[in-house]
């Protein structure tokens, strides 16, 4: 259950679900998180999510990291771990800061572009649920 205070902040609770959203496109993987999964990661230093597949599940995760300097990722048993540095991720729900970028260095001499970002409401009507998206930029006057 989403709960917003009198200043418009959001809680979460231990048995929130989670609306992570993941993009994966070429050598491409973007994370998009809510408010209540941003104050998550930020306080808790992870945020993990699945997707069932009949017998089998992936997992997605983003976790705070203390020994790395950018972005990371890793695939291995079905879960992609997107690896935030610690000092980036402890305070950014409570910074303006919208996400991070890093082109990661592959065997080969090949990139993995990595993004993280706050999610922000869409410009158009959708049918999803937007309730806990960050205000959009574009929407305000």
């Amino acid at each position: 259950m989403i709960r917003r205070s009198e200043r418009n902040t959001v809680t979460y609770e231990d048995e929130l679900f989670q609306y992570m959203k993941i993009r994966i496109k070429g050598n491409s993987i973007r994370f998009r998180l809510t408010q209540s999964e941003v104050k998550q990661l930020s306080e808790t230093g992870s945020i993990r999510e699945t997707t069932e597949f009949g017998p089998n599940t992936f997992h997605y995760q983003v976790k705070l990291t203390p020994s790395i300097k950018n972005l990371e990722a890793s695939y291995s048993h079905d879960e992609i771990v997107m690896m935030v540095p610690e000092a980036d991720g402890k305070n950014w729900f409570h910074e303006n800061t919208v996400g991070f970028e890093h082109e990661m260095t592959l065997p080969k001499g090949k990139k993995l572009h990595l993004l993280l970002q706050k999610d922000f409401t869409c410009l158009e009507n959708r049918a999803e649920d937007q309730s806990d998206n960050y205000p959009n930029p574009k929407l305000q006057h």
